[in-house]
């Protein structure tokens, strides 16, 4: 599986969460803790906002592992966003390519996965065919979760049409029941790991979710507080300072303190704007 990590909050520069946490993301691409295996090494991705000047992110993504990256080793020390979505893929639908690294970007939209639809190509033309033609012509690759996301999109495009949050959720849980049906109609009796990673910038809605729930999901952590350190490796959030808060939401926790919180399964956490953070229960 993946790794995968989402900010918001005080402008931070990249490194202080790719690289310097002891348990830093860069870290997870060679030594994962939690996956039974522990390399991600087929590619990785990031996008971040800079609200200054466009409501659409920047992305920067490459098949070179993240470990040995030298451009994403320079760039994480000098830039800095107030929302950064990250992912290191390890690949499981889609072979190893540009078009298959995550986050995907719709708009103002980022998304990243992680988790997989076991037989994904037994439904993957009935998923393709329920797209309109600006959906269908969007995809650029192969994996199940720019599919996901495209299917998602589609839902709101041609209904409610904004990307609020409820519209967002309400979408998250049509995608979700719909990959169910399709499963059971295909007789795919696997279940589908589907935590999804969705910001505009403003906003992240994140899943945390198994199709049968007689199995668990992929892990997924947050943490919340008011401003976020990093000293000698550690990372904490500590007492506010002024405006200082911050959000992190990750499939491996950074560190080994008690800052983190398991989302609940088949639940997701919202980071709202303001910085509230709320969980809520999924209905698919």
């Amino acid at each position: 599986m993946c790794r995968l990590l989402a900010y918001k909050g005080t402008p931070i520069i990249f490194d202080e969460l790719l690289y310097k946490p002891h348990n830093s993301l860069i870290q997870q691409s060679t030594k994962a803790r939690e996956m039974e295996e522990p390399l991600n090494g087929d590619g990785f991705g990031l996008g971040w906002y800079a609200p200054e000047i466009s409501k659409e992110p920047a992305t920067f993504i490459s098949l070179n592992p993240a470990w040995s990256n030298r451009n994403l080793r320079s760039l994480s020390a000098k830039i800095k966003t107030d929302c950064l979505l990250a992912h290191i893929r390890a690949a499981s639908v889609g072979g190893v390519s540009e078009a298959n690294c995550h986050p995907f970007q719709y708009g103002s939209l980022l998304m990243a996965h992680n988790g997989n639809v076991h037989s994904f190509s037994k439904i993957k033309r009935e998923l393709r065919n329920e797209l309109n033609d600006e959906m269908y012509h969007w995809i650029k690759g192969q994996t199940d979760s720019e599919h996901l996301f495209a299917f998602l999109i589609n839902h709101i495009l041609t209904g409610k049409g904004s990307f609020t949050i409820e519209n967002l959720i309400e979408s998250y849980e049509f995608t979700f029941a719909h990959v169910k049906a399709l499963m059971a109609k295909h007789g795919i009796e696997e279940p589908a790991f589907l935590n999804l990673v969705i910001t505009n910038g403003e906003f992240i809605i994140a899943s945390r979710y198994v199709t049968d729930t007689q199995h668990e999901p992929r892990t997924l952590y947050h943490s919340e507080g008011a401003r976020y350190i990093v000293e000698d490796g550690v990372s904490y959030l500590a007492a506010p300072e002024d405006d200082d808060q911050a959000v992190l939401i990750v499939s491996e926790k950074l560190t080994d303190d008690d800052h983190w919180s398991m989302i609940p399964k088949n639940h997701f956490v919202i980071v709202e704007p303001s910085l509230n953070v709320r969980i809520r229960p999924i209905k698919a």
